[in-house]
């Protein structure tokens, strides 16, 4: 189940916040872990016994590992390579197979077919959660949890299931064991998943006509115009696809009680790539830095040992979104670029124009997308191809109005200020306070605002234009 869907908004949202409202606080978390199965078992339930299976044994490992004494590493250990294992079983598998079949071809060697596994949505991302709840406790900052249906609860919350952001225990310990919800928290978050609603339907849905029709061209029969209008659009299509569905989970988390972390702060306006970071997939990177960087020596043991780390973060963070050597080239193109700025890019830029910081960050970025939305290297490579003056299509072919209609080239003119701090801004200006929010005589606006977005989100609903998240494939 996808939340831009007409079963969730209409059917499944609203027995499941009637029904929470309604019932004693004791028996609420039972009611959230029953419908947080529902919602993930609703298209693929073969697929719950994985979830259910990491659910168990890492909670009862964490028990252990909490009494464990001299046998804590030990325990933490087998819950860390048991988590692992169901992820690189399903998610790496077949990738592993295709390599070795190709390696082995290329001397002529035959080697049996290995079995295709069904990849789980959302699998990287329970299961990181998971693995920062053990690593929580053997570290002695969060309580373990005695209780396995709060643990399942939290590990199977449906508003960040299956696309993150990735919420660590400790950060909602307290809603877990006891929450309220108050009347301002709830309709901030409605407001929250409104805005996130209509940056999937309205945005990225109209940005991805353009990139999926572009990307599904043989690289043969690219433009230099039509190559950039595709990456482009991709480049607004993943931001709004991600960060809506980020907005979404956040909003519903507080309409259910509990505050989720922030996922995006406008990466699109970050000076260098390190702030890029900073502020795209918050709760991805932050999760990196905090169990695998600084574990590895962070940036304390020499320039040569900082760069490795970088590389290794950043290679692995390739390979969570996805088992393809695409995604392993996407997160080394950023490790080299954080390479390259702790090494005095960075200190260069700092004392820069931010013009020209933000446009050498967002040329990085943009060419980084060409990878991660490529099928396969031979196409990222056509792409790169056609963007530099290489494309041998014919433009009278393929001209680029066939790519970018009139509506979809408003989209993309809109998405350029609302992908910038320009609202944030705005209502400061206006005096809105991060509590209280805008000032009453421009609540009535904002909440009209609101409204019409909604509408015009539900109208794209119901015309059959919504497709799956993007991120829902990791």
């Amino acid at each position: 189940m996808v939340f831009s869907s007409s079963v969730f908004l209409f059917l499944f949202l609203p027995v499941v916040l009637l029904v929470h409202f309604v019932l004693p606080r004791g028996w609420r978390n039972a009611w959230l872990l029953g419908m947080s199965l529902v919602f993930y078992g609703w298209e693929e339930p073969e697929v719950l016994p994985v979830m259910l299976l990491t659910i168990v044994v890492t909670w009862a490992g964490s028990l252990a590992l909490a009494r464990g004494g001299g046998r804590r590493r030990l325990w933490l250990g087998l819950i860390l390579a048991f988590d692992l294992g169901i992820l690189v079983y399903h998610k790496y598998w077949s990738f592993l197979g295709d390599n070795l079949q190709a390696l082995a071809a290329s001397f002529d060697i035959t080697m049996p077919a290995f079995a295709r596994v069904t990849l789980p949505v959302g699998i990287s991302f329970f299961t990181f959660q998971a693995m920062s709840y053990a690593v929580d406790v053997f570290r002695g900052d969060t309580t373990v949890q005695k209780r396995p249906l709060p643990f399942a609860m939290y590990v199977a919350l449906f508003p960040q299931l299956v696309a993150g952001p990735i919420v660590r225990y400790r950060d909602i310990a307290r809603s877990v064991e006891d929450r309220s919800i108050r009347l301002a928290g709830f309709a901030s978050g409605v407001h929250r998943f409104i805005i996130g609603f209509a940056k999937k339907m309205l945005i990225a849905n109209s940005a991805a006509v353009t990139a999926d029709a572009v990307f599904g061209l043989e690289t043969a029969n690219l433009t230099a115009a039509t190559a950039w209008a595709g990456v482009l659009a991709y480049t607004v299509q993943i931001y709004f696809d991600f960060s809506g569905y980020s907005d979404m989970a956040i909003g519903l988390g507080r309409m259910l009680g509990f505050e989720f972390p922030e996922n995006f702060r406008y990466p699109y306006a970050a000076r260098s790539i390190t702030d890029f970071w900073r502020r795209w997939h918050i709760s991805l990177s932050s999760w990196f830095r905090d169990y695998l960087y600084i574990p590895l020596g962070g940036n304390r043991r020499g320039a040569a040992k900082t760069a490795r780390n970088l590389v290794v973060v950043f290679l692995l963070c390739g390979l969570w979104h996805g088992a393809a050597w695409t995604f392993v080239l996407w997160g080394a193109w950023h490790g080299l670029f954080l390479v390259i700025e702790r090494a005095g890019l960075g200190s260069f830029l700092n004392r820069s124009s931010p013009v020209w910081t933000r446009l050498y960050t967002l040329l990085v970025v943009v060419c980084g997308w060409v990878l991660f939305r490529a099928e396969n290297l031979s196409q990222a490579g056509g792409v790169f191809r056609a963007m530099v003056g290489g494309g041998t299509g014919d433009p009278l072919r393929f001209p680029l109005g066939l790519y970018l209609a009139p509506d979809v080239l408003l989209v993309l003119v809109i998405a350029i200020p609302a992908s910038l701090p320009v609202l944030p801004r705005l209502a400061a200006r206006l005096g809105a306070d991060s509590e209280a929010g805008l000032p009453g005589r421009w609540r009535a606006a904002s909440v009209a605002a609101s409204a019409a977005l909604l509408w015009l989100s539900v109208m794209e609903l119901a015309a059959g234009t919504h497709n799956p998240f993007i991120y829902f494939r990791f």
